[in-house]
């Protein structure tokens, strides 16, 4: 098992939902240290480099107004093999394909507004914590004083 920080959004439909605290207590329970938290209203620059991958494909544009259409709550997650098993605990992007008991599969309404992002590599999640916590490396220390 190696000791890794993830990056975890929850995004727009699932704080208007009021699903934050519901989502955050399956973190924590599972073991999970949550290093940092915080609510913020992004906006469309800012989301157009957190999903800057998408650039270019027929959905983002949609992805984009949805995801500044309301605040999101920022995480970085700390754990064994954290990337990994939170991309098990959230489901598949398609709620219709994600499994009873995950996060998507309890709680996303559609593909487009499925409740939850989260880094899907240990590179990506260092790039997306960096776009929301300027010090990451600090954050370690701070939170388990």
């Amino acid at each position: 098992m190696t000791l890794q920080r993830t990056f975890v959004m929850i995004k727009p439909d699932g704080v208007r939902r009021r699903l934050v605290g519901e989502i955050i207590s399956r973190f924590e329970k599972r073991g999970f240290n949550i290093l940092a938290l915080k609510m913020v209203h992004m906006d469309r620059a800012t989301a157009e480099r957190l999903y800057q991958e998408h650039k270019g494909k027929g959905f983002f544009n949609e992805l984009i107004n949805y995801i500044i259409s309301g605040p999101v709550v920022c995480m970085i997650i700390e754990g064994d093999d954290a990337v990994s098993v939170v991309r098990k605990m959230i489901g598949a992007t398609d709620p219709k394909e994600a499994s009873p008991g995950t996060i998507r599969g309890d709680y996303a309404l559609s593909k487009s507004e499925n409740v939850i992002h989260a880094s899907d590599s240990e590179e990506k999640a260092k790039t997306e914590m960096g776009i929301f916590f300027q010090d990451v490396t600090e954050i370690g220390a701070q939170a388990r004083m």
